[in-house]
């Protein structure tokens, strides 16, 4: 099983992508392509996503029985003794001017 998502990416690339997978909703597609035709796709994407991200998630003989990749994310996989984690950027940036207390607090965490 394959799932692709594309964020802000343009239509000849959705088009492109629904010549071997399925567009379950905009943006999403899933199929069962084999390994050779995942990467080229892999590939393809990456090469075509221009201002936009994506996201690659398919089945795999781990322990967690799958495996994703992402491109121009912000948020990167890792690996951890075998499992494979999310690591989010830590938030460097600071609030504009104008927001309110509880806009920053929900956005930026804190007390």
């Amino acid at each position: 099983m394959t799932v692709i998502v594309l964020t802000n990416c343009p239509p000849g690339l959705r088009g492109f992508l629904t010549r071997w997978l399925l567009e379950i909703s905009a943006g999403v597609f899933i199929g069962n392509p084999s390994a050779r035709i995942r990467d080229v796709l892999w590939d393809e994407v990456r090469q075509y996503t221009g201002q936009g991200r994506a996201l690659l998630a398919h089945t795999t003989n781990t322990e967690q029985g799958f495996t994703f990749r992402t491109h121009d994310h912000a948020w990167h996989p890792i690996d951890h003794e075998g499992v494979t984690l999310i690591q989010r950027p830590s938030p460097t940036e600071t609030p504009p001017v104008g927001w309110s207390r509880a806009a920053k607090r929900r956005r930026f965490g804190g007390p």
